[in-house]
């Protein structure tokens, strides 16, 4: 590993404390100065650990576990949420799944049960099932309506052929219209295990007493190791990638009647958070060309030239891969300038090493966004959920801003090399038109 990865020992505004159960479960907790608490339930299960025949088992159950327990019946939940004016909300992923709740300090003790019970404890009534299916299936009609949406499916399948990532994490509708109640039982009894639940709460009480309330409302059954056949879980840790590098240009072109402006999105195959260090030059690549106004590609494209109406580039991390790529929203007749452009930029960057006060600029945008991304409870507990679920520490929260710092200019030439080909890449374009 390059010496410039190596983290400082420089302060952290971060302070958390990590306690594990008997029962494999983690708990995360922090006080933080705010007059909120924010528990965060992070279950590092997504749509990836689905059997294909049942795409879309995840994002279902998480619907369901809202549809009622034997303590709570269906919408009690929500109604005890709202009359105490606290906020709850969940979602699902490719790799994980995650509950949260932001509510009042004084409400902690008595909303931690409850939440408690909703994901560890769902009825999955048959009735309840059918009914939740509709919605299910009205959801992937939306998404299969929305151009942004179909554009993504599009690149994740050019992206991670060979990887559950290529499926959309809503399902398709044969795959939800063919799902069962008992199915979804045995998923969940499956995969919802205290040691797979990583439990965060962050917010103005004590640390002990945010860790003590946690874990008092585990339920008695699955308090002690062995009554979830914790010994027994599924691996959770994924296989290495199986997609390789491009080594030419993969092309996919359609037509959307629905467009007034068409879509672009080229992508690279990069490391995934089993790699995580090599992880940190690409994010900042990711800005050096498409974060703020003056940022490379943003400059051209969009303020100089006017090719573009809107520019992304983003370094996605999955726990399988990862994929850096740069997405447009820009007239059609400019499909070919703008694909050109980008990759001019690429060879750049492999060509000339980034000046030291451009580099001084974007890492410090890089760290402040995610300092300044991380000063809720909320934004916290979903920071440490992430982390510590998918990677099964907190380093990488903490020290990220370090990280980012200590990067130089031969780190980020090394990064462009590797990893971002100019004559190998993934690219969708979606055209306005007859579809």
């Amino acid at each position: 590993m390059p010496s410039g990865l190596s983290p400082t020992a420089a302060p952290t505004l971060n302070r958390p404390t990590v306690h594990r159960l008997s029962n494999g479960m983690t708990i995360v907790a922090e006080q933080l100065p705010v007059d909120a608490v924010n528990l965060n339930l992070w279950f590092n299960i997504g749509s990836a650990v689905e059997a294909d025949d049942i795409n879309g088992m995840a994002h279902f159950l998480e619907h369901m576990m809202f549809k009622g327990t034997e303590r709570l019946k269906s919408g009690e939940f929500e109604q005890i949420v709202e009359q105490r004016g606290a906020v709850a909300n969940a979602a699902t992923s490719q790799d994980y799944t995650h509950y949260h709740i932001t509510m009042a300090p004084q409400d902690f003790q008595s909303l931690t049960p409850l939440q408690m019970d909703v994901v560890l404890q769902p009825s999955i009534a048959d009735d309840a099932f059918e009914r939740e299916r509709a919605v299910i299936l009205e959801e992937i009609r939306r998404a299969d309506d929305s151009p942004g949406r179909q554009s993504f499916y599009q690149a994740m399948a050019i992206a991670c052929p060979d990887m559950p990532y290529a499926r959309p994490v809503l399902g398709t509708p044969d795959t939800v219209g063919a799902l069962q109640a008992r199915q979804m039982r045995q998923f969940h009894k499956t995969w919802y295990r205290p040691a797979a639940m990583t439990a965060v709460a962050v917010g103005n009480l004590p640390v002990e007493q945010l860790i003590d309330t946690v874990a008092d409302s585990v339920p008695d059954g699955l308090l002690v190791k062995g009554a979830d056949d914790a010994d027994n879980m599924p691996p959770s840790t994924p296989p290495p990638s199986t997609s390789q590098p491009f080594t030419d240009i993969i092309r996919c072109e359609t037509t959307d009647p629905a467009l007034q402006q068409a879509r672009l999105i080229m992508m690279w195959r990069v490391p995934s958070i089993q790699d995580l260090a090599e992880t940190y030059p690409l994010d900042v690549l990711a800005s050096i060309l498409g974060f703020g106004r003056t940022a490379r590609l943003v400059y051209e494209l969009r303020e100089a030239r006017s090719l573009v109406s809107q520019l992304r580039v983003s370094n996605v991390t999955y726990t399988r891969q990862g994929i850096f790529s740069v997405s447009a929203r820009l007239p059609e007749e400019n499909i070919e300038a703008v694909e050109a452009t980008v990759t001019s930029h690429i060879r750049r960057l492999q060509e000339e090493p980034v000046a030291t006060s451009e580099i001084e600029r974007v890492r410090t945008q890089v760290a402040n966004r995610y300092i300044f991304a991380n000063e809720t409870p909320t934004s916290r507990s979903g920071l440490y959920g992430y982390y510590q679920s998918m990677t099964g520490s907190l380093e990488a929260a903490i020290h990220y801003p370090q990280h980012i710092r200590k990067i130089d200019a031969d780190y980020l030439q090394q990064a462009a090399r590797q990893y971002l080909n100019p004559e190998a890449y993934g690219i969708v374009v979606t055209r306005p038109g007859k579809a």
